[in-house]
């Protein structure tokens, strides 16, 4: 009551013998029902320690049919009684317009208040044919009113793709006007592709019954259509209508997923590929840069039930672990180096030699600027592109810690050539060693990125919230009431801090809390983290793989 007022309408309540749930009371008709078998039940009294809760609990719902209407209202003061029939009739009212909550109970494991529950649905909530619908028609570019009507032009929204290695692929629909049959062919209006039917089916749980129509407001599949997926406008070619699509969350909670068996990645791709045309809010990314495949989900259950899903329908084992954060390498500083590749063997010999300067370019956006001053031909021109390919190759795997080099301006002012032994490959080699001496000679640092996130929490866990993000070294840049119970927090975080971040945020607030964010920008990491980053990847520097 303190919560909802009187918007919480009980419909039935439980009857219990011995601590047993046995059956209930239907308050609407003030009679009780007794389980006999499963799902079935027969009429019986109303134990007596049930009455004043079933006075109460009717006294609540008459009240709440009196104020549908003055009528009612008058009548109710009067102290007459309603009919069965105009009880109805006013909840429904009262539900389509969300006046009040119609509470109903039960046991599934036994089909205990399953009938029920379908019941109310069909008595108390609104029909699709009292419901608006529109789209768009692409001819016209106007709007075109749907409203679930049969006798309108044939359209359809996808709302849900079921990919199953035993079923196959189905397209979920919902008929949003005309009647669709199992022999017509539709057009798949944002892709422009037309697509023949030739089966309509309605499931059962998973079980597939063929049907030969479906009328506006049904919802219904259709089996093995190749370019359709969730959110898709099905019409006619002659009137083609498009939904607006579903909104779906985006997915935040990352981690990075390996085959437990080598030889398995295809099969893994393939799965997670049917799986995402299932399932909009699961992501998957190849971040080549570092080395790693990452799978992104709502939360850690969602990446738990895929995991498992891959086990058990596709047969394959993925081990989860924590993403690698994209660290940067850059310099704060000036250094003036030269490198000098010289080798005599039988023949001829190489020879590369290049005067170089290093300094902060300013723009860590790109790996590094090259500019070359060099007077009186001491490196000829043609030996500068492979100069920069030396560079190239250096920015990909810095000095300090394996982690790719952004902000470097490098400076080709002077150096030297022999006219037999020079070679692109000596030059290249020669600016290799330059880069490596001038970086590490000009006051290295790592650079981490950081990211803006957006926290929306009810008020009362605005303080722990705020705990949390400056413990995960966030700085908090604003905190704004939307005016209805919740603050939203904005803080500028590290991305190394928020790994696991939505099971803290859903454990802090009992679930009640969201969070989003995008990348910002890189900023320098603190001393103890580059010093730990670097110790952690001294292998790395040395070796050429991961």
């Amino acid at each position: 009551t303190e919560l909802y007022g009187k918007k919480i309408a009980p419909l039935h309540f439980p009857i219990r013998e011995d601590g047993k749930f046995v059956g209930y009371v239907n308050v609407v008709k003030q009679a009780g029902r007794k389980y006999i078998d499963k799902g079935k039940k027969e009429e019986c009294p109303i134990p007596e320690y049930l009455d004043e809760y079933l006075e109460k609990y009717h006294d609540i719902l008459m009240e709440s049919v009196a104020e549908t209407s003055e009528e009612f209202m008058d009548r109710y003061f009067e102290g007459d009684t309603f009919s069965v029939t105009e009880v109805s009739a006013a909840l429904a009212m009262n539900v389509q317009e969300a006046s009040i909550v119609p509470v109903c109970m039960g046991s599934p494991i036994n089909l205990r208040g399953v009938s029920n529950l379908l019941d109310d649905i069909c008595g108390y909530f609104p029909s699709p044919d009292k419901r608006s619908c529109n789209g768009i028609a692409q001819k016209t570019n106007e709007i075109f009113e749907a409203n679930y009507d049969f006798t309108k032009v044939k359209s359809a929204y996808v709302w849900k793709t079921i990919a199953d290695p035993f079923l196959g692929k189905y397209s979920l629909i919902k008929v949003c006007s005309g009647v669709i049959k199992s022999d017509d062919t539709l057009l798949n209006v944002e892709k422009g592709e037309e697509e023949r039917l030739n089966k309509l089916y309605v499931l059962e749980g998973s079980k597939p019954i063929e049907v030969p129509e479906l009328h506006a407001g049904d919802i219904g599949a259709i089996a093995k259509l190749n370019s359709v997926q969730t959110g898709d406008s099905l019409a006619t070619k002659a009137n083609p209508i498009l939904y607006p699509k579903a909104l779906l969350s985006t997915p935040y909670t990352c981690k990075r997923f390996k085959a437990v068996k080598k030889g398995d990645e295809d099969k893994i791709s393939q799965a997670l590929a049917k799986m995402m045309s299932e399932d909009k809010t699961l992501r998957v990314v190849n971040d080549s840069a570092n080395r790693q495949s990452l799978i992104y989900g709502i939360g850690d259950q969602h990446l738990d039930i895929v995991m498992n899903k891959l086990k058990e329908r596709y047969k394959v084992d993925v081990e989860l672990s924590k993403p690698k954060v994209p660290f940067r390498e850059t310099i704060r500083k000036n250094a003036d180096v030269e490198g000098k590749h010289k080798k005599q063997s039988g023949g001829h010999g190489q020879y590369g030699h290049v005067k170089m300067r290093f300094e902060p370019s300013g723009d860590l956006e790109t790996p590094y600027e090259f500019e070359q001053v060099v007077v009186g031909g001491a490196v000829p021109k043609n030996y500068f592109p492979a100069v920069e390919k030396g560079l190239q190759e250096c920015v990909l795997k810095g000095p300090l810690a394996a982690y790719p080099v952004v902000g470097v301006k490098a400076t080709l002012y002077d150096g030297s050539y022999h006219p037999v032994d020079s070679s692109e490959m000596a030059f290249k080699m020669a600016t290799i060693l330059a880069f490596k001496k001038g970086f590490m000679d000009a006051s290295p640092v790592l650079l981490e990125p950081i990211v803006s996130m957006k926290v929306t929490v009810p008020d009362k866990f605005t303080g722990d919230v705020m705990g949390d993000l400056n413990k995960r070294r966030g700085r908090v840049l604003g905190m704004t009431p939307d005016h209805q119970g919740n603050t939203i927090i904005e803080a500028d975080v590290p991305q190394l801090e928020i790994y696991g971040y939505s099971t803290d945020l859903r454990s802090m607030t009992g679930g009640s809390g969201e969070f989003s964010y995008e990348f910002a920008r890189y900023e320098q990491a603190p001393g103890d983290i580059q010093a730990k980053e670097i110790e952690a990847r001294a292998s790395k520097v040395d070796k050429s793989e991961e």
